[in-house]
């Protein structure tokens, strides 16, 4: 099985959640080469919603980054 984490080669936003008494982790990374990771449900919860603002699919709607 290919791994889920996102790369250069092969951006994106991967998080994980084990089970509910677990943290969740999260990493992305964008084409435009920012990249971030975090640990904890609300760090998590704040990368994706930045992620959802301004990178990925957001370039192409005029996102900043």
């Amino acid at each position: 099985m290919a791994t889920l984490v996102p790369t250069s080669s092969a951006p994106g936003l991967h998080v994980s959640k084990p089970s509910p008494s677990e943290p969740a982790t999260a990493s992305a990374v964008c084409h435009c080469g920012a990249s971030a990771s975090a640990k904890g449900d609300v760090q998590v919860g704040a990368l994706v919603a930045g992620w959802n603002a301004n990178h990925g699919s957001a370039h192409n709607a005029g996102g900043t980054a």
